[in-house]
């Protein structure tokens, strides 16, 4: 039998269990950019803005370093430098996520040994995850290129610029092949191909800081590092700037590399085995497992430990960055306006601190979609029947979860908030006053974070078996209308439809209680309701 008999129908299989999510990544991706490309054509609009954006880009380690080289004063090369590292990233997690949710997931669920017991070659079923994830990522670039294109760019630069962010997500699913073969769980290979993207970004960031700025200030050149980055690679094919077609080759390269590695590894381990030996256990469980809270804090202490780093890093760079914002939008009437727009309030610096408490807000939005989002994984591998054969009542089950999620997501609020204050004052010179103030403000934000958990549970108590998908999907169009939504002129009754829209703009303006009580309530309905049908329903569903 041939290792790769079947590979047409488990790919057959693959389409058509994940036939929404690929439908929300091809076309959420496209939309995204173009909300993007068409955001920063409105805030840069001429000659004047984009060289000011330019030099004081170049000039500004911190913009370097989470935004890339600023590669020339054009409007296509703002518009990378402005949105390369947010497709990019987003594409890399996509792609790892799905390659191990059709490999090393089929493994631990006992998928795929049901599936070995028929006709399938050894490589079968990863060669499906990946001739799939593969034309996801090819067909989501040739999109995205065609949406930069209708905001009016050089289509040459278009294609460059989809293809680097397509590329990422190329290169990453390859790297996810790798992982699968290495750990006996999902959440390890989803970790270790996280842990990969977040060093990519590392490498990527060190090698734009420590890049070299051209004579004219408005372009930088990479430093050695970001050639070990796969994020790098994309900035250097220039998009808009003379592109260099040529790297594209690279990411292609380490795809057929790191598949020809993850073959090998699979030809040399057991189904349902790993390279690495899962850690022994001890032999008695802590007593605190015994309690539904103990055993939340148990499953999530890990991923909440992973997100505080990475908060508490970006937090810090963002509030030394407040320092740079007057002198980076001096010359920029727009960009003032549009910061104004999304921070509130007429202090720009205050405005800008606003805007990025909000932004905060926003991803800590997805860390409460993942830990809910459990809740649903439990149920569908069975562990919730155990868990509810006990004395534990399926109200307290599920009112436990949601209460470990929002105390995870407020103290990822006050960490952003705190070390957000913490740079920010030591640059002003009141690093008490500071950390208190944006602590304080931070946790304003957790009304609105309420809401997104109530609307997770919700789905998961009517909805089940939708649950996942439209959890995300409502938590990215409230990405789009609250962060985007004012810079693009919607009309308000979009805008009220993201809970984020309603939270005061602490510091640019002063706290009201009303719409902060009213999110609160909204999200005590949302909550109810999910708990009562949860426990009018079978499990599973």
């Amino acid at each position: 039998m041939s290792a790769f008999a079947s590979t047409g129908r488990l790919t057959r299989l693959v389409l058509r269990r994940d036939r929404v999510r690929l439908g929300i990544w091809l076309i959420g991706t496209p939309l995204l950019g173009y909300a993007l490309a068409a955001s920063v054509s409105g805030v840069y609009p001429d000659d004047a803005a984009r060289h000011g954006y330019a030099t004081t880009s170049a000039s500004s380690l911190v913009a370097r370093a989470f935004n890339g080289p600023i590669a020339g004063a054009d409007l296509g090369a703002v518009v990378v430098a402005e949105t390369y590292v947010t497709l990019a990233v987003t594409v890399a997690l996509l792609s790892t996520f799905a390659v191990v949710r059709h490999t090393r997931q089929n493994e631990e669920t006992g998928r795929a040994e049901l599936l070995g017991a028929s006709v399938v070659g050894r490589y079968a079923l990863l060669t499906a995850a990946l001739l799939v994830v593969v034309g996801v990522n090819v067909l989501s670039a040739a999109l995205l290129a065609l949406a930069l294109a209708g905001t009016g760019l050089p289509v040459a630069g278009c294609v460059a610029a989809a293809a680097a962010i397509g590329g990422v997500g190329l290169a990453f699913t390859g790297v996810a092949a790798v992982t699968a073969q290495i750990t006996v769980t999902s959440r390890g290979a989803n970790a270790l191909a996280a842990a990969s993207v977040g060093l990519a970004f590392l490498l990527r960031a060190a090698g734009d800081v420590f890049g070299d700025v051209n004579a004219d200030g408005t372009r930088v050149d990479s430093a050695w590092p970001s050639w070990l980055s796969p994020l790098g690679w994309g900035n250097q094919v220039r998009a808009f700037v003379g592109e260099q077609w040529w790297t594209l080759a690279l990411p292609v390269a380490l795809l057929v590399v790191a598949v020809a590695v993850a073959y090998a590894l699979a030809e040399r381990r057991d189904l349902g085995a790993g390279l690495v030996a899962p850690r022994r256990r001890p032999a008695r469980a802590a007593a605190s497992l015994l309690s539904p809270a103990g055993l939340a804090w148990r499953l999530q202490r890990g991923a909440l430990l992973g997100w505080a780093v990475g908060v508490g890093v970006v937090g810090f760079c963002m509030g030394v960055a407040a320092d740079e914002f007057n002198t980076m939008i001096a010359e920029n009437p727009a960009a003032a306006e549009a910061i104004a727009a999304m921070g509130g309030g007429a202090d720009l610096v205050d405005a800008y601190l606003a805007a990025m408490l909000a932004l905060f807000a926003l991803t800590i939005g997805a860390y409460v979609v993942q830990a809910l989002l459990r809740v649903r994984a439990d149920e569908s591998d069975g562990i919730l029947e155990a868990v509810l054969a006990t004395a534990v009542s399926r109200g307290r089950w599920l009112g436990t979860q949601v209460a470990a999620a929002v105390l995870g997501a407020l103290a990822l609020l006050l960490l952003a908030g705190a070390t957000t204050g913490l740079g920010y004052g030591i640059v002003s010179g009141d690093v008490l006053g500071e950390t208190v103030a944006l602590g304080g403000a931070a946790a304003l934000r957790l009304p609105a974070l309420l809401v997104v958990a109530g609307v997770v549970t919700a789905l998961f108590g009517l909805l089940p078996r939708w649950s996942v998908v439209l959890s995300w999907t409502a938590l990215l169009a409230f990405l789009l209308l609250g962060q985007l939504g004012a810079v693009l002129d919607l009309p308000q009754a979009a805008l009220d439809v993201s809970p984020f829209t309603h939270v005061p703009s602490v510091p640019a303006v002063d706290p009201t209680v009303l719409p902060l009580a009213v999110l609160v309530a909204v999200a005590a309905l949302l909550v109810a309701a999910g708990v009562a049908a949860f426990r009018h329903r079978d499990v599973p569903s």
